[in-house]
């Protein structure tokens, strides 16, 4: 009951503040959030450790309503682990407003013919990998990777990757194999603000030009209350090194609520509460950045 009550007042407090918000003069797009439903015909992984509340399509449409978000990028949840189905039928019954991004096994050989089939045939436009720091994420250095990698090369989608900063130099190594692969670093890496010198793992990919940060999940890094200002200093150093047109905000919505967040802050963080961005910083970071990535029909940046 208490985790409803705390997302009904963070979707009530996001409506007042998009209706209070000015509008941009560019489309802003968020790449992030997760949805999922309690529906037997879209069954949990076993084991998933599922909130009891939905994270509903409907709900987010209300959400990016309220905040004049124009499109949004919608990553496959954990909680189905390697079964699309459900966010597939989301993307069919929202093809304007969304776009997919899908999971496979890296553990199995047959993920890249997988792969094509999510984009080919469901309209997926990319993959998600997310290897852990302890040795059940060793697969980052295995052999099965790369064949991976490549056919998401050759299928001209994104890879994005949530992995701790520790994982970092073995995506490096990766990503200078597909030098024509666009390749997406979900949360900043999830570099602990304690230790700052190890955001140098991450600064060090920008020697591959097609290498974007999503600077998210400043309110779980952060030690402090909004706006964030400690995770901050992370933003600024991707900000020096990559430059905003290869840097996204992101919600991370609904996850960003269990910090006590609310989708609009991840928004106004960017838009108002960076005083190191001017505007022209703004419109990549919100905006064009996202549509390089993921272009939507219709909607310029």
């Amino acid at each position: 009951m208490r985790t409803r009550r705390i997302f009904l007042g963070n979707l009530a407090a996001a409506a007042m503040e998009g209706q209070t918000m000015m509008q941009p003069d560019y489309n802003v797009i968020d790449p992030h959030v997760h949805v999922w439903t309690h529906n037997p015909q879209f069954p949990f992984a076993a084991g998933a450790n599922v909130p009891a509340r939905d994270a509903a399509p409907e709900t987010l449409l209300g959400l990016m309503k309220a905040n004049a978000v124009k499109r949004t990028v919608i990553i496959q949840v954990i909680h189905y682990r390697y079964d699309n189905r459900y966010l597939a039928s989301v993307l069919k019954q929202y093809p304007r407003e969304f776009k997919g991004v899908a999971r496979v096994d890296p553990l199995d050989p047959a993920s890249p013919d997988r792969l094509s089939r999510l984009v080919e045939e469901d309209g997926f436009r990319g993959v998600r990998l997310s290897p852990r720091a302890e040795a059940s994420g060793d697969w980052i250095d295995g052999p099965l990777m790369l064949p991976l990698w490549k056919r998401c090369e050759k299928l001209k989608v994104p890879m994005t990757i949530l992995a701790p900063i520790s994982r970092v130099p073995a995506v490096g190594r990766l990503i200078d194999e597909c030098p024509d692969l666009t390749l997406v670093i979900d949360h900043m890496a999830d570099c602990p603000v304690g230790q700052p010198q190890e955001l140098e793992k991450l600064i060090a990919l920008k020697r591959h030009d097609r290498t974007f940060v999503k600077v998210s999940h400043t309110w779980s890094l952060s030690h402090q209350k909004y706006p964030w200002l400690d995770a901050q200093e992370h933003v600024k150093r991707l900000y020096a090194a990559f430059g905003p047109r290869r840097l996204m905000w992101a919600t991370d919505w609904p996850i960003i609520e269990n910090s006590g967040a609310a989708y609009a802050q991840a928004l106004t963080l960017v838009r108002d509460d960076m005083a190191f961005l001017n505007n022209d910083d703004k419109r990549w970071m919100l905006s064009k950045t996202i549509s390089r990535v993921w272009p939507f029909e219709g909607v310029p940046g």
